[in-house]
């Protein structure tokens, strides 16, 4: 039996976004995979009707930060399973989405290369021994919002291994000194040629320590993606990030 857009039966799965830069990648893996089903195209602008139509049983939601908690929530409220790699989520849409996620389960995923989680639970352990931290991350010029979900997070997790508060260096509020997230100052570069990119450094007497990630090609990140989909109907409520799933 064959789906929707010619993959074999499997797992049925839809793409929300479909035709961006992500999506378009994420349809490609997922009909490579014999055990996933893409059932389902969703331009970012669609009606969602057409992912209950398809009977997909898991979405994927790469829209736009505007989109993505209507898209979301919506998509729970429907008990389909959603994996989430949209930037725009806050502590607060969080919550509201865990509340939904009961006849569904969510997974939130601020960046599916497995290098960046990996940078970024290398960035926690080191953050409490070295506390003082300042990130640094670069995407294509396209992209709609900064800092990235992937910082956002780098420095939220920085924050919660800090065994005291931190005081950032330099003239406070100044904006050569990027935005103060967590305790934690980003700069965030957009130009063309670039994909995804983020340095934490961090600075200790007489030293520094940093760590670097680079993806170069949007394919790094569709190991996790696929890993994401076949994970998320097994899980329970909302999962942020991809490090349970390790």
């Amino acid at each position: 039996m064959r789906g929707a857009t010619g993959g074999v039966s499997g797992v049925r799965v839809a793409v929300v976004g479909a035709y961006g830069r992500m999506g378009t990648v994420t349809c490609d893996a997922i009909e490579q995979e014999d055990d996933l089903d893409l059932v389902a195209r969703i331009g970012s602008h669609d009606a969602l009707d057409g992912v209950v139509d398809a009977r997909a049983a898991v979405a994927v939601e790469f829209t736009t930060p505007v989109t993505v908690l209507d898209n979301v929530s919506w998509l729970l409220r429907q008990g389909v399973h959603t994996v989430v790699g949209t930037s725009g989520l806050d502590s607060t849409h969080l919550a509201q989405l865990a509340t939904l996620a009961v006849e569904a389960n969510c997974v939130v995923v601020p960046n599916f290369a497995i290098g960046a989680v990996l940078m970024m639970r290398l960035a926690e352990e080191v953050a409490a021994h070295l506390p003082q931290a300042e990130i640094i991350e670069a995407h294509h010029e396209g992209k709609a919002d900064a800092p990235s979900g992937t910082a956002a997070r780098t420095a939220a997790r920085i924050a919660a291994a800090r065994t005291a508060a931190v005081a950032v260096p330099g003239p406070a509020g100044h904006p050569a000194r990027g935005m103060v997230d967590d305790g934690v100052p980003i700069h965030s570069v957009r130009l063309p040629g670039l994909v995804a990119s983020q340095s934490v450094m961090f600075g200790g007497v007489g030293q520094t320590l940093t760590i670097r990630h680079d993806s170069i090609d949007r394919r790094s990140f569709m190991p996790g993606v696929l890993l994401a989909v076949r994970a998320v109907s097994g899980l329970q409520g909302l999962t942020v990030g991809l490090d349970p799933l390790l």
